[in-house]
């Protein structure tokens, strides 16, 4: 397949991080372009990180079409046999059925390969000769729940989903490895009482108290809605109720969002990095349940734990390290978004259009712009992480350069005067 990149018209939809363009003559499929453009706290786009477009793409791109190899679900098969906390009840769930499947024909996902930047051909294994900031993917129905209001209440209607085909799930799928300090679902356990708290252990299905970067003894799955005005938590229950899938295809979709994980897992795992947490898609296509979606270093959570000055910081390798440099060094700016969400849950609207009618009026804080050195830091992170994507730079050198930007990270906070508050939410005791 050819598509010259002089044939894509006006984009279709323009979103914070990336662009979709429909492909002349054949309405199946449709080409995504990455933005280098960030996002973060929902608010749309914030900042661009030099290169990003083209690394984001990448990331993307091989990843999947490594998926779609039987061989990388092999590996998963041996590190979940491997490892040595899961239960045997846990390891024998994940280890049939799905992960059978992926091991003998690989995972389906929406992905047909990457456009070259001159010759516009789809190439479907390896890289271009010429990467692009574009790849080629089947389309799948966007369907949205209908609002129903009932005594005040803003409710959705999800009744039309289990009726339909070739649609994206109504979820977000959340596998967590571990905990993380600004977990969303670290600050809601923090929020509990004692009984409320153990009756939330129960329904992640984990045996201990949370606690901040502790390492869980076997991966959980927890759920958000997709298509509401805000994303929201909802239990195992309500996601099977809302999702449109069938009993077993649900239990499915939930375990191959954890195979996926423990697949990106072994891949950072490489380089050093630890994954925490991160965020997956699906699309109903018949019987098939298909990865959709963008998948970057956006997607999930890594880290690296790091020694600095005599002290133990963890440092950050995807956007959680510009949530933390707003944080820390715009706080006026996050507690105004944070009185815009709320307003907005209340009354049912986006609460951007609050957060915006407050920016013009001048009663809530502007819209900061992000040092430009801490940008190069996370440019460096990203170039050095697509390097070895491409297999350019062996595993050992990448980590040795992830280490020294991290430990540079630090030493801006450091620079900046808010060591401290760095400290509370990233420090390691």
């Amino acid at each position: 397949m050819i598509i010259p990149p002089s044939a894509l018209s006006e984009p279709f939809y323009e979103g914070s991080v990336q662009r979709l363009f429909a492909v002349p003559a054949d309405d199946s499929v449709m080409v995504t372009e990455t933005t280098s453009r960030g996002s973060v706290f929902d608010v749309g786009a914030l900042f661009e990180i030099g290169g990003n477009d083209v690394n984001r793409a990448l990331f993307r791109h091989v990843l999947y079409t490594r998926m779609g190899d039987p061989a990388l679900w092999q590996r998963v098969r041996k590190a979940i046999e491997s490892e040595p906390d899961l239960s045997d009840f846990v390891r024998d769930e994940l280890l049939s059925g799905a992960l059978e499947s992926c091991c003998e024909r690989g995972a389906r996902t929406h992905h047909e390969g990457m456009l070259d930047a001159v010759t516009g051909e789809v190439v479907r294994d390896g890289v271009p000769e010429n990467p692009s900031a574009c790849n080629v993917v089947r389309k799948y129905q966007i369907l949205k729940p209908s609002r129903v209001e009932f005594l005040g209440a803003h409710l959705f209607d999800y009744s039309q989903f289990p009726q339909e085909d070739r649609f994206v799930v109504p979820l977000e799928y959340i596998v967590r490895f571990g905990i993380t300090s600004a977990s969303s679902v670290y600050r809601k356990y923090q929020a509990m009482d004692g009984a409320a708290r153990k009756a939330f252990e129960q329904e992640l299905g984990v045996s201990k108290a949370l606690e901040a970067w502790q390492y869980l003894e076997r991966p959980i799955g927890d759920f958000t809605s997709k298509f509401e005005p805000e994303d929201r938590m909802v239990s195992k229950q309500e996601a099977l109720a809302m999702c449109g899938l069938t009993g077993a295809q649900f239990a499915d979709s939930g375990k191959l969002a954890i195979l996926g994980a423990w697949a990106v897992r072994l891949l950072v795992e490489e380089i050093g990095l630890r994954m925490w947490d991160i965020k997956w898609e699906f699309a109903k296509d018949g019987d098939d349940l298909v990865f959709v979606d963008t998948i970057d270093t956006d997607s999930f959570r890594a880290t690296m734990f790091l020694e600095h000055e005599g002290e133990r910081f963890v440092n950050h390798y995807n956007k959680q390290a510009m949530r933390d440099y707003f944080t820390l060094l715009h706080g006026d700016w996050i507690e105004d978004i944070k009185t815009a969400k709320a307003l907005g849950q209340q009354e049912g609207v986006a609460f951007t259009e609050i957060l915006a009618a407050g920016q013009a009026e001048g009663r809530y804080a502007k819209t900061p712009q992000v040092d430009l050195g801490f940008l190069a830091l996370q440019e460096s992170k990203m170039t050095a992480i697509r390097e070895y994507m491409l297999g350019e730079t062996d595993a050992e050198p990448v980590r040795e350069r992830l280490e020294t930007t991290g430990i540079e990270e630090i030493r801006f906070y450091q620079e900046k005067g808010v060591l401290d508050g760095f400290r509370k939410i990233n420090g390691i005791s």
